[in-house]
């Protein structure tokens, strides 16, 4: 009985979609576009996220992919319009150039805001650390990405 009251009451669960543009300054500032979606539960949200920068052959930048899973602790409302959120995740990550590339895991460690802008349509900025394990040309990526939220 005490499960279906914590059922009957449970808030619900809000999801959203994000496609971003960004740049990483690692070891060159160059853009990186993707898709993230999440699931969110008042203060703890779960997100699947893609990341791709392209290899640039010409000045020897690797290209990189990302695929990871994270969990955000955000602010449980919006506060003038803006929820803040701090994230955690792993995954996978391939790192190319030309010929030789690595694959293996990442860990990424960030944060951010959604600013609602119009009805579900939310801003997003973010920013991420990952640290790539194996044998890449660069251990370390940093991230800025502005993307379109939509909240549902």
């Amino acid at each position: 009985m005490a499960c279906l009251a914590l059922l009957a009451v449970a808030p619900p669960a809000w999801a959203d979609l994000t496609a971003f543009l960004g740049l990483t300054p690692t070891p060159q500032t160059r853009m990186v576009r993707g898709l993230s979606g999440g699931l969110s539960l008042l203060i703890v949200g779960f997100e699947f996220e893609y990341a791709n920068t392209s290899e640039d052959e010409a000045d020897a930048l690797p290209g990189l992919k990302t695929w990871s899973g994270n969990v955000l602790l955000q602010t449980p409302v919006e506060v003038s319009g803006v929820q803040v959120y701090g994230t955690g995740g792993v995954g996978l990550y391939r790192e190319a150039l030309v010929a030789a590339s690595e694959t293996s895991t990442a860990v990424n460690l960030g944060g951010g805001a959604k600013i609602r802008l119009l009805g579900p349509l939310r801003l997003r900025l973010d920013y991420r650390v990952f640290r790539l394990q194996g044998s890449p040309r660069n251990q370390t990526y940093q991230r800025f990405y502005a993307g379109a939220n939509l909240a549902f």
